[in-house]
């Protein structure tokens, strides 16, 4: 038994489960009749009818695994031909199954799950069945291969398990876990959130700041892992600069006083560009360099972010000697 099994979001599989939901096309090409499929499937038969021309070939309840697959299935995709089942059709899981399938902790268990949320694309006209619950949209997204299944990306995922909670807890721990995990940038969240609508709900809104605050703090945790994995020399961190009798000249992540180099994250809130921006100007209008890092790009390609660094630090002995400033912690 591995690691995996022993989670509670584990998929319960059984041997074999690949061919224990298969739809009633399938098994018409195996040589059934629509007679031999409707006697195995009656009352106390050997297989049930799951969803609509849905079949799970046995008689007790589905496991987890084939209950996602089932609802694959029912919505037009088949998860073990890796494409759509015939005309050009797709789903996609999301909302709380996917985020199941993602490992979230604040989500109930797959076995648990009332409700399998599944997205189609806008032209299809497919009704909610059982326990599957249909979501057409027109832009359909790029799945995520999780244990073989199509999953919406996380900030998807997110925003559409988000839309039908009602409790600001839960939606918090669901935002928090999101980027204190490591699974998404807040950034990118409030992106899905405002795409879908969602900013302005009471719940939503009383939650979203704990996306910055945690945005934030990874990526400060990540900068501090830059720098010492990479052997950047060590700066002065998070500090106000100014020059000497004279006004602020605003905050910074780290500052190298030796190099004149400044670096800052790049903010989440759009807002604040224009604040940064002059900013930038007005610092290298005193010689000192301002570099601004990513906290995506400080996720996926941290050495290329460093190089970055490195970059400036070794282009400041080029330069003229930046204006003295005086430094002070924030």
């Amino acid at each position: 038994m591995t690691a995996n099994d022993l989670t509670p979001h584990a998929l319960d599989r059984r041997d074999g489960c690949d061919e224990t939901v298969v739809t009633f096309r399938r098994l018409r090409e195996l040589g059934l009749t629509a007679s031999e499929i409707g006697e195995h499937c009656r009352p106390g038969g050997r297989w049930q009818q799951v969803l609509p021309q849905v079949c799970l070939l046995h008689s007790g309840p589905p496991s987890s695994e084939e209950r996602l697959r089932a609802a694959l299935l029912y919505a037009g995709r088949d998860p073990d031909r890796h494409g759509p089942v015939g005309g050009g059709r797709e789903a996609v899981l999301t909302g709380l199954a996917a985020l199941a399938l993602y490992r979230f902790s604040s989500v109930p268990p797959l076995i648990g799950l009332p409700v399998i949320d599944v997205l189609v694309p806008w032209q299809r006209r497919l009704r909610d069945a059982g326990d599957v619950h249909v979501h057409r949209t027109r832009e359909l997204p790029c799945p995520t291969d999780v244990v073989g299944l199509p999953c919406a990306p996380v900030p998807r995922a997110l925003a559409d398990a988000i839309a039908v909670l009602a409790d600001t807890d839960a939606v918090r721990a669901l935002l928090t876990e999101a980027v204190r995990s490591g699974h998404c940038d807040g950034s990118a969240v409030l992106r899905e959130l405002s795409r879908a609508g969602l900013l302005h709900r009471p719940t939503v809104r009383r939650a979203v700041d704990v996306l910055r605050t945690e945005d934030r703090a990874m990526a400060e945790q990540r900068l501090y892992t830059m720098v010492r994995a990479h052997s950047l020399p060590d700066p002065a961190w998070n500090v106000d600069l100014r020059l000497p009798g004279g006004p602020p000249l605003g905050g910074v992540d780290a500052f190298w006083p030796e190099h004149g180099v400044a670096l800052c994250l790049d903010p989440a809130d759009d807002a604040l560009w224009s604040y940064y921006a002059r900013q930038r100007e007005h610092l290298e209008s005193l010689g000192v360099t301002m570099v601004f890092l990513s906290p995506a790009k400080l996720r996926d390609a941290m050495a290329q972010q460093a190089a970055v660094v490195r970059t400036a630090l070794g282009a400041s002995c080029e330069l003229d000697p930046a204006a003295y400033v005086v430094v002070t912690p924030r």
